[in-house]
């Protein structure tokens, strides 16, 4: 599969649930970590390479076929995006950027109506919540991955 649909199965496994928005920040978030020009992700797109920042191991939930020795169905090879999907991917590689999530590179759903003050291993402090997903903006310390 080419890193299109690979990226609009992405959307639609972490965030199809989240409407519009949400997935529009998450697709945020894929792109911003492509175009970032310091720390781990600058390292893993190598100048922007999309397909290296989804399959970056240990990154998102949806590009594993097993979690803890059990299948997990919520994967992007169980995904059928749609005209939506597809539309906000080309969108992100556009150059779109959803207001509010910003320069964040991380996100996540606590399950909890709060969200925490930082992103695990405080690589990220919060800096809105769109939905059930948490959007954090990189710290000093993840300038220094």
């Amino acid at each position: 599969m080419d890193t299109r649909e690979l990226f609009a199965r992405l959307i639609q496994c972490e965030a199809g649930g989240e409407g519009t928005a949400g997935m529009q920040g998450v697709a945020t978030v894929i792109m911003n970590r492509a175009t970032i020009d310091y720390g781990e992700f600058s390292r893993v797109s190598n100048g922007g390479d999309v397909r290296a920042i989804i399959q970056q191991q240990g990154q998102f939930v949806c590009m594993r076929e097993s979690i803890g020795g059990r299948y997990n169905s919520q994967n992007v090879y169980n995904m059928t995006p749609t005209d939506e999907h597809f539309a906000i991917v080309d969108w992100a590689m556009d150059g779109g950027r959803l207001i509010g999530v910003d320069e964040s590179l991380f996100f996540h759903n606590p399950y909890s109506p709060t969200c925490p003050t930082y992103f695990p291993t405080n690589v990220g402090v919060i800096h809105n919540r769109i939905g059930d997903h948490c959007f954090y903006l990189p710290t000093s310390y993840y300038a220094q991955t």
